[in-house]
């Protein structure tokens, strides 16, 4: 059974950081790109940070390019996203997803469908 658990979401204040896990279980990660999405209030989702199975291919939107960094610990099956400089406007509930086989990183982030999705974790940033 393939699950996707988010963890690190948080409060902090605007200029903070913050570290998100994704723990992916049931899955072999040399064959599956990740992603995280977020979704804003009143929003629809958004690809942030995605990552190919060979972290060969790493996509950032203009929004958060030099801001989020995301990678992957194969033997750990965890990836992470590391924000740093959070502004208010990157608040929304961030979710992991999970796509099996060897699409690139714009294409993780720009799919309409993921095989994947966890559940999310809250980053709220707000002073």
């Amino acid at each position: 059974q393939v699950q996707l658990v988010e963890s690190g979401g948080d409060l902090v204040q605007p200029g903070g950081s913050l570290r998100l896990s994704c723990d992916a279980s049931g899955l072999t990660l040399d064959d599956t790109g990740f992603g995280w999405f977020r979704q804003a209030p009143g929003k629809g989702r958004e690809g942030v940070a995605c990552i190919d199975s060979s972290e060969g291919s790493i996509y950032y939107p203009d929004s958060v390019k030099g801001r989020f960094t995301i990678s992957r610990d194969n033997a750990k099956k965890t990836v992470y996203m590391q924000m740093n400089s959070l502004k208010p406007e990157y608040t929304g509930l961030y979710y992991c997803v999970a796509d099996l086989g060897a699409a690139k990183g714009v294409e993780i982030c720009w799919g309409s469908s993921h095989n994947y999705w966890g559940r999310g974790t809250q980053v709220t940033v707000s002073s």
